[in-house]
């Protein structure tokens, strides 16, 4: 029997936009509206909103909750205070990522992660497994609505006072309450509305209403790969660690944590295999799954509505990480050349 998907507090709005809705991780979720390119563009040239509401809520609370964290998450909490959040991974004992996700520090005993879709109940089991007398881990995903609003003059339509990434802050956006975190998956400016899941559809409608355009999964999984943020299942897994993946930046190896030791000893002898970001030279568009000539593998890939060119993520032999480096990618049985960049594959021109 197929199993029955979930539903966002806004799918009711997606349907009567006409949005083409499918699958995603037990979810059905539109992939896009009026199409991917324009819905890329929008965001990088103005404003877009995405409902992200399928992500997963998890609270982690009580005097010891820090103490539980910071034995779990690769990140240091010790660097954040209450009202910022923290970019970290949940590693298993191979270092492996069982997933990316944010933390925002409530206060100094309260703790919100939005971790992904695909992992909500692994990553819940995977800490309340490890709960220590004294922390509490509970779901609450089902409490709120998530909405992603991105781009150059994202603030600036939902009428926000500036504040630096990676902070947050209680604000009310047209009479509906809402946590307005400043993170997001696009590589532009923006946030992210948090509010209770019965305001959901109001908030969405008033978003649009001050100008952002409705975008799907699709345009977001274009965005991301332009600025070549990991998504998780493709480009990191339980089976990949974050020295190969250029996640080394989010480890504080100077703690204890699961799997640290073992991605101390990757750091020290060097990877074996890099995660990379390439661009096209020949006219093709990479796909998940396609060999690279010397032992690679693409884990993510895609036309670039802003390039207008194939880019992607692949993992290679360290050899072949350096940017410039030429490579060769089976594309439908043809080779087909690609070039190694460096981080981000799109950088926006400088406005004048």
């Amino acid at each position: 029997m197929a199993q029955t998907l979930q539903r966002t507090p806004i799918h009711d709005r997606h349907v009567a936009l006409g949005a083409r809705l499918v699958p995603f991780a037990g979810w059905e979720m539109p992939v896009q509206y009026e199409g991917v390119i324009p819905e890329v563009r929008a965001v990088r040239t103005d404003c877009g909103v995405f409902d992200v509401s399928h992500m997963g809520e998890l609270e982690v609370e009580g005097p010891r909750a820090t103490e539980l964290l910071q034995a779990t998450l690769s990140n240091d909490l010790g660097r954040i205070g209450a009202g910022e959040a923290q970019y970290t991974l949940l590693t298993n004992e191979r270092g492996g990522i069982v997933d990316d996700l944010i933390v925002y520090r409530l206060d100094d005993f309260r703790y919100l992660l939005i971790v992904n879709a695909s992992n909500r109940d692994a990553d819940y089991r995977w800490l309340k497994e490890r709960e220590i007398t004294g922390s509490d881990v509970r779901d609450v995903s089902s409490e709120y609505a998530l909405l992603a609003v991105q781009g150059p003059r994202a603030i600036e339509r939902l009428g926000l006072p500036d504040a630096e990434p990676f902070t947050f802050a209680e604000a009310d956006i047209d009479g509906i309450q809402c946590m307005v975190n400043r993170t997001g998956y696009t590589g532009e400016s923006g946030c992210e509305l948090l509010t209770v899941a019965d305001d959901g559809a109001e908030l969405w409608d008033r978003v649009l209403a001050r100008g952002a355009v409705p975008c799907g999964l699709g345009a977001r999984d274009t965005l991301r790969l332009e600025v070549c943020f990991p998504l998780h299942g493709n480009d990191i897994t339980p089976d990949t660690d974050a020295i190969s993946a250029g996640l080394g930046w989010c480890c504080a190896l100077d703690k204890d944590f699961t799997g640290a030791e073992t991605l101390r000893d990757v750091k020290a002898a060097g990877p074996d295999r890099k995660l990379v970001p390439f661009v096209m030279e020949d006219k093709a568009v990479p796909r998940q799954g396609m060999a690279v000539e010397g032992g690679g593998e693409v884990t993510s890939g895609t036309h670039s509505p802003m390039l207008e060119q194939g880019i992607g993520l692949a993992y290679v032999p360290a050899g072949s990480a350096t940017p410039g480096t030429e490579l060769s990618i089976d594309v439908r049985g043809r080779a087909r050349a690609a070039r190694v960049v460096k981080r981000p594959i799109y950088k926006r021109e400088e406005r004048s």
